[in-house]
């Protein structure tokens, strides 16, 4: 890097987006020698985050996050506010490489003086979020921006890693595609702060009405949220911008619910904690995968499998063990 973390780090105090880029950068850089470096920056930038409102906005492709997302992060940057949009787009299994063209599909937002959009591979995190977007929202925060959207990829995998990194779960949904209630899991439901029926504008405004009926009546269903937070359940259209404010009111209604009740402050260190042990596993999945003899182990257990000569749980135990030794534990 030709930043240093101290030169990054002033530039990100003072608001300079182009030091909160390459601050990003060097937080997802998969390199051994860029880690220490981005620890520093983290922990330089740490004392100035937490001031801010995290939202997760998640869906199946084409619901229309991104569109939703130009609209709504637009009414949070009126009066100065502002607005960081962390977008994650898929990464190919084949080639590895993504498309990150968030920007493209956020023309308004990506003019506006008072937002900041950072699409980055998802690569093979779960939920569809980048590997070190935590990180990334502590720097935003270090750079003044107040609110910060999480848009995540939304194929299906496990969403928990976005519930564990913000303050608000948006669930973005369609209407008319089949059997409503069974078009997401339920355990995604239960996750959500609010539900949004998008697109519910022209002949689909009837469908998003029914659809959002029926996912109100389902919310019941299910156990009481520990902060006491009842979800909303409205339909919405982007693309006329009916209805967008309520989305802004709700989230405005559940940060004042959650703050009074102690909730906001307590959820965030339970955050904390759950990520202590997330890296934690990072770093000893890494360690593993950065042996040369362990990989040279790894590759001679395949075949092994393969042949069948051994089960892959078995194998599994005696590679473990051989980390463990490696490591005099």
């Amino acid at each position: 890097m030709k930043s240093t973390p101290e030169a990054l780090y002033a530039g990100i105090k003072s608001g300079d987006n182009t030091a909160l880029s390459e601050g990003i950068t060097l937080i997802e850089s998969y390199l051994p020698e860029h880690r220490a470096l981005a620890n520093e920056l983290v922990q330089k930038c740490l004392p100035l985050s937490g001031n801010s409102i995290r939202i997760g906005i998640t869906g199946v492709p084409g619901v229309g996050k991104s569109t939703f997302i130009e609209h709504f992060g637009g009414l949070f940057s009126v009066d100065d506010g502002k607005v960081a949009v962390l977008a994650v787009d898929p990464s190919s299994a084949v080639s590895r490489g993504s498309i990150l063209g968030d920007k493209t599909r956020m023309n308004d937002l990506a003019v506006n003086s008072n937002v900041f959009i950072r699409p980055s591979p998802a690569g093979n995190t779960l939920g569809g979020v980048a590997r070190k977007t935590r990180e990334s929202i502590i720097l935003c925060e270090a750079a003044g921006y107040t609110t910060i959207l999480v848009e995540t990829v939304g194929v299906g995998q496990s969403e928990v890693m976005v519930k564990s990194m913000v303050d608000f779960f948006l669930l973005l949904m369609l209407s008319g595609a089949g059997d409503e209630l069974q078009g997401i899991k339920k355990g995604i439901m239960e996750m959500a702060d609010a539900l949004v029926i998008t697109k519910a504008d022209g002949d689909n405004i009837k469908k998003a009405s029914v659809a959002a009926r029926e996912y109100k009546n389902a919310l019941h269903l299910f156990p009481p949220n520990p902060n006491n937070w009842i979800p909303s359940v409205f339909t919405c259209s982007a693309l006329s911008g009916k209805n967008m404010e309520e989305a802004l009111k709700t989230i405005r209604s559940f940060e004042n619910h959650v703050k009074v009740n102690g909730h906001f402050e307590k959820n965030r260190r339970e955050q904390d904690k759950r990520w202590l042990s997330e890296t934690l596993k990072e770093l000893i999945l890494s360690g593993f995968f950065a042996n040369a003899e362990l990989l040279e182990k790894l590759k001679l257990n395949e075949q092994r499998v393969i042949d069948g000569g051994i089960s892959s749980f078995q194998a599994a135990e005696e590679l473990y063990e051989a980390y463990q030794h490696g490591r005099n534990i």
